[in-house]
């Protein structure tokens, strides 16, 4: 059955609530936070804990590098912010023309294999990573995340990044989707507008998708509304997601939701929705895999439970209709590798050169 729901857990061990949401045939993830770990072996405990729940079940994580690192402990890499693999690129003199920005995609390639290869030798299988937005100036939560301005530049690093997250065995998301890095509010706290037209916006933000459009294993949405190309945000518009997204730039890959519990998140058409009617709003737009971070820190959850019973409650009345193309589309996402145990991973010559060309 499709098993479109992500969520997250309160603490560093699997309660039996836990086990009882995670086993429900319409939860097909778990997202993990700095809070659920507190050290390397207690991390790779968990993952098989919700390993042992379900098999397939994707554990997943925001761990870009930078200000967004959920894990920092224990040996584990304190990856570069992604603007510093740009300031690679751009560094000058040269000897020869295009030097540095050969340099710097090597440089991607090994940060996305660090990022990837400790992460997996732990038990995730995902990172929400790498971030395709454009370096305006004009985004605080975007900001120093962003590999440059030039969606040229951001292009290739970012393929190069994902390569390097490839080689250890991990996919990859782009996000957010059409492209964050011009609004200015947050949306973590509000919903941001971005006013250009659709051809602006799809020549300069939206390019890297088009570019990468054979590559991307996933791409998350922006909670951003962009009232000249449709009244929802692109998270819940179907013009951004089947029109734009999968027929015009022709991406076949996964699309998640960005997190639910969000400000800019729920609203839709002048009203707040609950976290099941985001949800199946988000599903029917065209998103295989919705996200509800930091809700079992509340009331035990209940929010979890109501998003939960509320999509069930959607599928037998009709509401909602599960996809087994989104299906295959999150199992895709799984590794299909055996990864390399953390003592061996130390030791091995790939990833300690991959260590010395980190900037």
């Amino acid at each position: 059955m499709h098993a479109p729901l992500i969520i997250d857990i309160a603490g560093t061990r699997l309660t039996e609530a836990d086990r009882a949401r995670l086993a429900h045939p319409l939860v097909g993830g778990v997202i993990l936070f700095s809070r659920n770990a507190s050290n390397r072996t207690q991390l790779t405990r968990l993952c098989a804990q919700i390993k042992r729940v379900r098999r397939d079940l994707l554990i997943a994580v925001d761990h870009e590098g930078g200000r967004v690192q959920r894990f920092r402990f224990d040996g584990m890499t304190h990856l570069p912010a992604m603007r510093e693999l740009g300031r690679l690129w751009r560094q000058a003199p040269e000897v020869r023309p295009g030097e540095a920005a050969l340099a710097a995609c090597n440089a991607a390639s090994a940060a996305g294999y660090v990022l990837a290869a400790e992460l997996r030798a732990c038990g995730v299988d995902l990172s929400f990573a790498p971030v395709l937005d454009l370096d305006h100036g004009r985004s605080e939560v975007i900001g120093d995340r962003a590999f440059d301005a030039d969606a040229r530049v951001v292009t290739l690093l970012a393929q190069s990044l994902m390569h390097g997250m490839r080689q250890a065995g991990m996919a990859h998301c782009g996000k957010h989707f059409p492209g964050h890095g011009w609004a200015e509010a947050d949306s973590h706290v509000d919903l941001p507008v971005d006013d250009r037209p659709l051809d602006a916006i799809l020549a300069d933000d939206a390019a890297p998708y088009g570019w990468l459009s054979a590559s991307l294993a996933a791409v998350m949405p922006a909670h951003v509304l962009y009232p000249q190309v449709d009244a929802r945000p692109a998270g819940f518009s179907a013009v951004w997601l089947r029109d734009v997204l999968r027929q015009r730039l022709g991406f076949t890959g996964a699309v998640f939701s960005d997190d639910l519990s969000m400000a800019g998140a729920r609203v839709l058409d002048g009203r707040t929705l609950s976290y099941a009617e985001a949800a199946l709003a988000a599903l029917q737009a065209g998103c295989d895999m919705v996200l509800l971070c930091n809700q079992s820190l509340v009331d035990g959850g209940a929010a979890i439970d109501e998003l939960i019973e509320g999509l069930a409650r959607a599928y037998y009345e009709g509401h909602w209709t599960p996809d087994d193309a989104a299906e295959a589309r999150r199992r895709a996402l799984l590794p299909s590798t055996a990864a390399m145990p953390w003592d061996a991973l130390m030791t091995d010559a790939r990833y300690q050169h991959a260590l010395e060309l980190l900037p």
